[in-house]
């Protein structure tokens, strides 16, 4: 057996070697893939809440909504920035002022199922008060009906 060595005997020229190695390729393309798989995930919600379950689908949205979340404690997220409850009606009175010209934005309500009934209303109260009626309550898509 004999390898294909090339060699200046023969021919002056040496003839051009049109392999390509595509296995630095196909690592780099795994490693991106593995990176986006574990980066995904991490990216819809920065607040942390265990929403109830819902058997309704999810709504087509044309702008980026407004998100108001309350986790298992208690405390106030608006969009992923802590705030107090007593700072609430003013910050929504500011978005609220903000798209005064046009149609109130979008508002996604986030609220721990742990919590208390009457918090969550109160939260609501206050969109209401500052004018902030369209108002989404989130929940896991495809729960079952208890």
């Amino acid at each position: 057996m004999g390898m294909n060595l090339p060699s200046n005997r023969g021919r002056g020229r040496r003839a051009p070697v049109a392999d390509i190695n595509v296995t630095p390729l196909v690592d780099v393309m795994l490693v991106l893939l593995i990176i986006f798989m574990v980066t995904a995930p991490l990216l819809t919600a920065g607040v942390p809440v265990n929403l109830p379950d819902s058997r309704a689908k999810a709504l087509d949205q044309d702008q980026k909504p407004v998100q108001l979340s309350l986790d298992a404690s208690g405390k106030l997220f608006l969009d992923d920035e802590e705030i107090g409850e007593a700072a609430l009606p003013q910050r929504l009175e500011q978005i609220a002022a903000v798209q005064a010209g046009g149609q109130p934005p979008q508002i996604f309500l986030r609220a721990d199922r742990a919590l208390d009934y009457g918090r969550v209303m109160r939260v609501m109260g206050e969109l209401n008060r500052a004018g902030l009626n369209r108002v989404s309550l989130l929940t896991v898509e495809g729960g079952s009906a208890r």
